[in-house]
């Protein structure tokens, strides 16, 4: 490993360990960071895309987009995973404060399917993107606080989401 990719490890390393949450942190804490966090999760993101469908000015057409867009940013997610195999965050405080869905860590998918998600309905109505792209941001801090993932898996996980947005939504 390159000096600049040792010192940016050791960074990620050390944000994940300042903003964690121990496992004495209020219920109230933790339970707000798993209902943020499963936003980002399957059920979560695919939920969201057909929810949305009830919403008056969502149609099949953006919902579908939607969901191409949460498949195939997934799909990249996924080989990247397999590619790097960066091991999970040692459990911090001896404790897991959330299921660990698999044993990689680089890049995440829940912030990568949470910014996939709002920049799909954001393509579609702007005037939502401030919101959306909050929450999205907001989930992918979730996997920090809850100890899952690195701060530098969250953002090329949404950069991921991003990019495979661009030619998609063009």
């Amino acid at each position: 490993m390159t000096t600049w990719l040792r010192h940016l490890d050791a960074r990620d390393r050390a944000l994940l360990v300042r903003v964690s949450l121990g496992p004495d942190c209020a219920a109230v804490s933790r339970g707000f960071w798993h209902l943020v966090t499963h936003l980002g999760g399957a059920r979560g993101s695919i939920g969201l895309c057909l929810l949305a469908l009830l919403i008056p000015g969502v149609t099949i057409a953006i919902a579908w987009r939607t969901l191409l867009l949460l498949g195939i940013s997934h799909a990249a997610v996924q080989v990247v995973k397999r590619l790097v195999g960066r091991p999970r965050p040692p459990q911090l405080h001896g404790v897991a404060l959330i299921d660990i869905p698999d044993r990689f860590s680089f890049p995440s998918g829940h912030a990568c399917a949470a910014m996939a998600v709002a920049v799909g309905f954001s393509a579609a109505f702007p005037a939502l993107s401030l919101p959306l792209l909050a929450l999205a941001w907001i989930v992918g801090v979730s996997r920090v606080v809850l100890g899952v993932h690195y701060p530098g898996d969250v953002l090329v996980g949404q950069a991921i989401a991003l990019l495979t947005a661009a030619p998609l939504l063009a």
